[in-house]
Protein backbone atom coordinates (compact mmCIF):
# COMPACT_ATOMS: atom_id res chain seq x y z
CA UNK A 1 0.00 0.00 0.00
CA UNK A 2 0.80 3.65 -0.66
CA UNK A 3 2.70 4.86 2.70
CA UNK A 4 0.43 7.96 3.98
CA UNK A 5 3.37 8.87 6.42
CA UNK A 6 4.89 10.84 3.19
CA UNK A 7 3.83 13.45 0.85
CA UNK A 8 4.36 11.16 -2.16
CA UNK A 9 2.11 8.54 -0.56
CA UNK A 10 -0.74 11.01 0.35
CA UNK A 11 -1.02 12.12 -2.99
CA UNK A 12 -0.96 8.65 -4.44
CA UNK A 13 -4.15 7.59 -2.15
CA UNK A 14 -6.01 10.82 -3.35
CA UNK A 15 -5.32 9.88 -6.89
CA UNK A 16 -5.97 6.26 -6.42
CA UNK A 17 -9.37 7.09 -4.08
CA UNK A 18 -10.81 9.13 -6.72
CA UNK A 19 -10.40 6.67 -9.62
CA UNK A 20 -11.78 4.18 -7.45
CA UNK A 21 -15.00 6.48 -6.90
CA UNK A 22 -15.64 7.08 -10.38
CA UNK A 23 -15.81 3.33 -10.68
CA UNK A 24 -18.28 2.75 -7.74
CA UNK A 25 -20.08 5.54 -9.34
CA UNK A 26 -21.23 3.58 -12.38
CA UNK A 27 -21.51 0.27 -10.55
CA UNK A 28 -24.15 1.92 -8.08
CA UNK A 29 -25.93 3.76 -10.85
CA UNK A 30 -26.36 0.56 -12.63
CA UNK A 31 -26.56 -1.87 -9.43
CA UNK A 32 -24.26 -4.07 -10.74
CA UNK A 33 -23.39 -6.68 -8.18
CA UNK A 34 -20.58 -6.06 -6.35
CA UNK A 35 -20.26 -8.40 -2.70
CA UNK A 36 -17.27 -7.85 -0.99
CA UNK A 37 -15.40 -10.31 1.14
CA UNK A 38 -18.06 -10.19 3.89
CA UNK A 39 -20.89 -11.20 1.64
CA UNK A 40 -18.78 -13.43 -0.77
CA UNK A 41 -15.40 -14.80 1.22
CA UNK A 42 -14.44 -16.48 -2.18
CA UNK A 43 -14.79 -14.06 -5.13
CA UNK A 44 -16.24 -11.13 -3.60
CA UNK A 45 -14.47 -7.96 -5.00
CA UNK A 46 -11.90 -6.58 -2.76
CA UNK A 47 -8.52 -3.94 -3.94
CA UNK A 48 -5.06 -4.65 -3.30
CA UNK A 49 -2.52 -1.13 -4.25
CA UNK A 50 0.69 -3.04 -4.26
CA UNK A 51 4.32 -0.98 -4.09
CA UNK A 52 7.12 -2.01 -6.32
CA UNK A 53 9.58 -4.21 -4.80
CA UNK A 54 13.34 -2.91 -4.52
CA UNK A 55 16.00 -5.24 -4.60
CA UNK A 56 19.05 -5.17 -2.14
CA UNK A 57 21.25 -4.36 -5.48
CA UNK A 58 18.54 -0.97 -5.50
CA UNK A 59 17.00 -2.68 -8.39
CA UNK A 60 12.84 -2.58 -8.81
CA UNK A 61 10.39 -5.23 -9.65
CA UNK A 62 6.99 -3.35 -10.63
CA UNK A 63 4.17 -4.83 -8.90
CA UNK A 64 1.83 -6.37 -11.47
CA UNK A 65 -2.27 -5.22 -12.34
CA UNK A 66 -4.55 -7.79 -12.30
CA UNK A 67 -7.49 -9.51 -11.28
CA UNK A 68 -8.01 -13.03 -9.45
CA UNK A 69 -11.23 -14.30 -8.76
CA UNK A 70 -12.47 -10.65 -6.79
CA UNK A 71 -8.88 -9.75 -6.31
CA UNK A 72 -8.14 -6.66 -8.10
CA UNK A 73 -4.37 -5.72 -7.74
CA UNK A 74 -3.40 -2.23 -8.82
CA UNK A 75 0.65 -0.93 -8.89
CA UNK A 76 0.27 2.19 -6.98
CA UNK A 77 3.42 3.50 -8.53
CA UNK A 78 1.13 4.11 -11.61
CA UNK A 79 -0.54 6.83 -9.94
CA UNK A 80 2.60 8.82 -10.57
CA UNK A 81 2.48 10.54 -13.92
CA UNK A 82 6.08 10.01 -14.94
CA UNK A 83 5.83 6.25 -13.95
CA UNK A 84 2.65 5.78 -15.79
CA UNK A 85 3.31 7.26 -19.18
CA UNK A 86 7.00 5.30 -18.86
CA UNK A 87 5.00 2.12 -18.84
CA UNK A 88 2.78 3.67 -21.30
CA UNK A 89 5.46 3.98 -23.66
CA UNK A 90 7.13 0.81 -23.31
CA UNK A 91 4.18 -1.09 -23.94
CA UNK A 92 3.56 1.04 -27.26
CA UNK A 93 -0.10 2.02 -25.70
CA UNK A 94 -2.16 5.28 -26.65
CA UNK A 95 -4.19 5.50 -23.37
CA UNK A 96 -2.96 5.00 -19.83
CA UNK A 97 -5.22 6.18 -17.15
CA UNK A 98 -6.06 4.89 -13.22
CA UNK A 99 -9.29 4.98 -14.01
CA UNK A 100 -9.04 2.78 -16.77
CA UNK A 101 -7.12 -0.41 -15.23
CA UNK A 102 -10.17 0.06 -12.79
CA UNK A 103 -12.29 -0.31 -15.01
CA UNK A 104 -10.54 -2.85 -17.54
CA UNK A 105 -9.89 -5.29 -13.73
CA UNK A 106 -13.32 -5.04 -12.74
CA UNK A 107 -14.31 -5.81 -15.93
CA UNK A 108 -12.69 -9.47 -15.39
CA UNK A 109 -14.75 -9.17 -11.97
CA UNK A 110 -18.16 -8.91 -13.81
CA UNK A 111 -17.52 -11.48 -16.55
CA UNK A 112 -17.13 -13.76 -13.49
CA UNK A 113 -20.45 -12.97 -11.84
CA UNK A 114 -22.63 -12.01 -15.06
CA UNK A 115 -21.65 -14.34 -17.43
CA UNK A 116 -19.16 -17.41 -15.59
CA UNK A 117 -21.49 -17.69 -12.57
CA UNK A 118 -25.11 -17.06 -14.77
CA UNK A 119 -23.39 -19.26 -17.40
CA UNK A 120 -24.45 -17.12 -19.99
CA UNK A 121 -21.52 -18.41 -21.92
CA UNK A 122 -23.39 -18.64 -25.46
CA UNK A 123 -23.83 -15.41 -25.41
CA UNK A 124 -20.69 -14.39 -24.91
CA UNK A 125 -19.10 -16.51 -27.12
CA UNK A 126 -21.03 -15.69 -30.56
CA UNK A 127 -19.65 -11.95 -29.84
CA UNK A 128 -16.39 -12.53 -28.09
CA UNK A 129 -15.24 -16.28 -29.32
CA UNK A 130 -14.17 -18.99 -27.27
CA UNK A 131 -12.44 -18.17 -23.65
CA UNK A 132 -11.23 -21.82 -22.92
CA UNK A 133 -8.67 -20.81 -25.81
CA UNK A 134 -5.76 -21.45 -23.38
CA UNK A 135 -5.08 -17.59 -21.83
CA UNK A 136 -1.43 -17.73 -20.78
CA UNK A 137 -0.10 -18.63 -24.44
CA UNK A 138 -2.93 -16.53 -26.14
CA UNK A 139 -1.16 -13.37 -23.82
CA UNK A 140 2.40 -14.97 -24.23
CA UNK A 141 1.76 -14.94 -28.10
CA UNK A 142 0.25 -11.42 -28.07
CA UNK A 143 3.51 -9.84 -25.96
CA UNK A 144 5.66 -12.07 -28.70
CA UNK A 145 4.21 -10.98 -32.09
CA UNK A 146 1.95 -8.33 -30.97
CA UNK A 147 -1.97 -7.85 -32.32
CA UNK A 148 -2.75 -9.77 -35.58
CA UNK A 149 -2.79 -7.29 -38.54
CA UNK A 150 -5.95 -5.40 -38.89
CA UNK A 151 -7.18 -5.82 -35.49
CA UNK A 152 -8.72 -2.15 -35.79
CA UNK A 153 -11.19 -3.89 -37.86
CA UNK A 154 -12.86 -5.89 -35.07
CA UNK A 155 -11.59 -5.03 -31.49
CA UNK A 156 -11.57 -2.13 -29.78
CA UNK A 157 -7.50 -2.13 -28.90
CA UNK A 158 -4.63 -4.48 -29.78
CA UNK A 159 -4.87 -5.68 -26.00
CA UNK A 160 -8.25 -6.80 -26.65
CA UNK A 161 -6.82 -9.06 -29.57
CA UNK A 162 -4.84 -10.95 -27.12
CA UNK A 163 -7.86 -12.95 -25.78
CA UNK A 164 -11.75 -13.13 -25.25
CA UNK A 165 -11.06 -12.63 -21.72
CA UNK A 166 -9.23 -9.04 -22.72
CA UNK A 167 -11.71 -7.99 -25.05
CA UNK A 168 -14.65 -8.46 -22.92
CA UNK A 169 -12.63 -6.35 -20.34
CA UNK A 170 -11.47 -3.74 -22.91
CA UNK A 171 -14.97 -3.74 -23.84
CA UNK A 172 -16.29 -2.72 -20.74
CA UNK A 173 -13.88 -0.39 -19.88
CA UNK A 174 -14.85 1.19 -22.99
CA UNK A 175 -18.91 1.19 -22.50
CA UNK A 176 -17.99 3.04 -18.87
CA UNK A 177 -15.33 5.64 -20.43
CA UNK A 178 -18.11 6.37 -22.87
CA UNK A 179 -21.37 6.24 -20.49
CA UNK A 180 -19.45 8.36 -18.02
CA UNK A 181 -18.06 11.19 -20.04
CA UNK A 182 -21.41 11.29 -21.86
CA UNK A 183 -22.87 12.11 -18.53
CA UNK A 184 -20.71 14.65 -17.50
CA UNK A 185 -21.14 16.10 -20.48
CA UNK A 186 -25.04 16.58 -20.30
CA UNK A 187 -24.64 17.46 -16.62
CA UNK A 188 -22.68 20.48 -18.35
CA UNK A 189 -24.61 21.21 -20.68
CA UNK A 190 -21.83 20.71 -23.12
CA UNK A 191 -23.43 20.24 -26.55
CA UNK A 192 -21.24 20.24 -30.29
CA UNK A 193 -22.56 21.37 -33.45
CA UNK A 194 -19.25 22.05 -36.01
CA UNK A 195 -19.44 24.61 -38.78
CA UNK A 196 -20.04 23.07 -41.74
CA UNK A 197 -20.60 19.64 -40.55
CA UNK A 198 -24.12 19.10 -39.38
CA UNK A 199 -23.78 15.25 -39.40
CA UNK A 200 -21.39 16.11 -36.27
CA UNK A 201 -23.85 17.66 -33.98
CA UNK A 202 -24.30 16.20 -31.10
CA UNK A 203 -26.56 17.07 -27.50
CA UNK A 204 -26.97 14.11 -24.95
CA UNK A 205 -30.68 14.98 -24.10
CA UNK A 206 -31.13 11.53 -22.08
CA UNK A 207 -29.50 9.67 -19.30
CA UNK A 208 -26.81 8.38 -20.50
CA UNK A 209 -26.96 5.27 -17.64
CA UNK A 210 -30.48 4.86 -19.07
CA UNK A 211 -29.53 4.78 -22.70
CA UNK A 212 -32.26 2.82 -25.25
CA UNK A 213 -28.71 1.29 -26.64
CA UNK A 214 -25.18 1.27 -27.18
CA UNK A 215 -25.93 3.18 -31.14
CA UNK A 216 -27.79 5.71 -28.81
CA UNK A 217 -24.22 6.18 -26.97
CA UNK A 218 -22.35 5.94 -29.85
CA UNK A 219 -23.77 8.31 -31.92
CA UNK A 220 -23.32 11.05 -29.51
CA UNK A 221 -20.20 10.01 -28.10
CA UNK A 222 -18.09 10.23 -31.60
CA UNK A 223 -19.02 13.53 -31.88
CA UNK A 224 -18.17 14.55 -28.45
CA UNK A 225 -15.29 12.90 -28.33
CA UNK A 226 -14.04 14.12 -32.04
CA UNK A 227 -14.41 17.82 -30.03
CA UNK A 228 -12.95 16.63 -27.08
CA UNK A 229 -9.63 14.97 -28.72
CA UNK A 230 -9.11 18.43 -30.63
CA UNK A 231 -9.43 20.68 -27.20
CA UNK A 232 -7.06 18.32 -26.15
CA UNK A 233 -4.97 19.09 -29.27
CA UNK A 234 -4.92 22.58 -29.24
CA UNK A 235 -3.47 22.69 -25.18
CA UNK A 236 -0.54 20.72 -27.31
CA UNK A 237 -1.89 17.78 -25.13
CA UNK A 238 -2.78 14.05 -26.34
CA UNK A 239 -5.83 13.03 -27.49
CA UNK A 240 -8.35 12.06 -24.49
CA UNK A 241 -10.27 9.18 -26.57
CA UNK A 242 -7.31 7.65 -29.40
CA UNK A 243 -9.86 4.82 -30.32
CA UNK A 244 -11.90 4.08 -33.47
CA UNK A 245 -15.39 2.23 -32.79
CA UNK A 246 -15.47 -0.01 -35.70
CA UNK A 247 -19.09 -2.09 -36.56
CA UNK A 248 -18.02 -4.96 -34.53
CA UNK A 249 -16.58 -3.12 -31.48
CA UNK A 250 -19.86 -1.26 -31.63
CA UNK A 251 -21.54 -4.61 -31.48
CA UNK A 252 -19.35 -5.54 -28.57
CA UNK A 253 -20.63 -2.76 -26.75
CA UNK A 254 -24.53 -3.45 -27.60
CA UNK A 255 -23.78 -6.89 -26.08
CA UNK A 256 -22.07 -4.92 -23.06
CA UNK A 257 -25.41 -2.65 -22.77
CA UNK A 258 -27.79 -5.66 -22.46
CA UNK A 259 -25.58 -7.34 -20.44
CA UNK A 260 -25.72 -4.48 -17.76
CA UNK A 261 -29.15 -3.40 -17.95
CA UNK A 262 -30.50 -6.98 -17.49
CA UNK A 263 -28.10 -7.42 -14.08
CA UNK A 264 -29.20 -4.51 -12.46
CA UNK A 265 -30.15 -5.81 -8.46
CA UNK A 266 -33.32 -3.71 -7.28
Amino acid sequence: MPNSATQDGVDRWRRISQAQRHLFYSLLRWRLPHPDRTQDPVGGLVFDFLEDTVQDDGSVVPAITGHEEGLIAIRAAEADDLTREQARTSMNEPYRTLLGHFRHETGHFIWNRLVRDRNNFDGFRAVFGDEREDYTEALAQHYANGAPPGWQESFVSAYASAHPWEDFAECFAHYLHIVDTLETARAFGIAVDPRGHEEMAAEVDFDPYRAASADQLVDEWVPLSVAINSIQRSMGQRDSYPFVLSAPVVAKLEYMHQLIAGAATP
